[in-house]
């Protein structure tokens, strides 16, 4: 096979391998890098040894992104302040096609928060089986596990997953609505505005990543949140635009400076309000998302 055709049968399972190594990582552009080397040993590979490019190349990626997170998680214990996944934009199709609000909440920033608290192989596990529809067999071959060991990591994964998952409402059209007036009432400082849309136990997440100013906890309750927001637009919003856009299978506000994204905020509905926002200021876990975001 020419390298040409090796890299156009290569690029037909580029936007499964992004999606899943970025369901394992939560981080687009170390997802980019670890389907970037899936390349190079693709490339390289004895052609004989490969019956199935498909699986072949997946089980190489999740490997790859497990290698990724152990060392992920030590960076991770020492990041400034609250660490967010990198948001990514959705309706281009980049994490394939999110057509119920089961799939979409699959890829929200929450649920990718809540992965953040499995072991690397639980995770790969649960995200082989629930986004890609791996049997327990298939994903005791990508893993080199026995079925059986897979089979008790993926339940170990559910229950560690439903202990600490927060239920939100999938409702496409009142978050559109919510987010609209959440991105209008920041902007103006609109006190009034904010209370009326934020459930009283709203939680308000920053990422800056020690790279930008940010609230380095979780700020907790509507009014200290609104407190927070309104201190925000007297002193950090002029020149600031804002437009939304679907982030990780929802609409979410993108504040641009110009050409550049400076924040994604994020938000999960609770009982007919916004009951956790999660703000991503951090530029390098923005970059991504202005690339996407500029070629559209």
């Amino acid at each position: 096979m020419t390298v040409i055709a090796l890299a156009e049968e290569f690029q037909t399972h580029r936007p499964r391998l992004f999606g899943l190594a970025y369901r394992l990582l939560g981080s687009a552009d170390e997802a980019e890098d670890a389907v970037q080397d899936a390349w190079l040993r693709f490339s390289g590979a004895d052609r004989t040894e490969i019956e199935r490019p498909g699986a072949w190349l997946a089980k190489v990626v999740t490997n790859l992104c497990l290698t990724r997170l152990t060392s992920a998680r030590a960076r991770r214990e020492t990041y400034t302040g609250t660490w967010l996944p990198e948001p990514v934009v959705t309706s281009d199709g980049t994490l394939g096609p999110l057509e119920s609000a089961e799939q979409r909440e699959a890829v929200s920033l929450a649920m990718l928060v809540l992965l953040e608290r499995l072991t690397p192989t639980e995770r790969a596990v649960y995200v082989l089986r629930e986004a890609f529809g791996y049997g327990h067999r298939e994903i005791a071959g990508v893993l080199d596990l026995g079925e059986a060991n897979c089979r008790q990591l993926y339940h170990r994964a559910v229950r560690r997953i439903a202990e600490e998952e927060h239920r939100f409402e999938p409702a496409p059209d009142l978050q559109d609505e919510l987010v609209t007036s959440f991105m209008n009432a920041a902007r103006e400082g609109d006190l009034a505005g904010l209370e009326k849309i934020l459930a009283a136990d709203v939680t308000f997440f920053s990422d800056g990543g020690g790279k930008v100013t940010a609230a380095l906890r979780p700020i907790e309750g509507r009014d200290k949140v609104v407190r927070f927001l309104l201190g925000i637009s007297e002193r950090y919003l002029t020149g600031i635009t804002f437009r939304t856009a679907e982030i990780n299978g929802a609409a979410a506000v993108v504040a641009w400076a110009g050409e550049e994204v400076v924040g994604v905020a994020a938000v999960e509905l609770r009982d007919g309000l916004i009951g956790e926002v999660r703000n991503v200021l951090n530029p390098q876990k923005l970059d991504f998302v202005r690339r996407q975001l500029t070629r559209s």
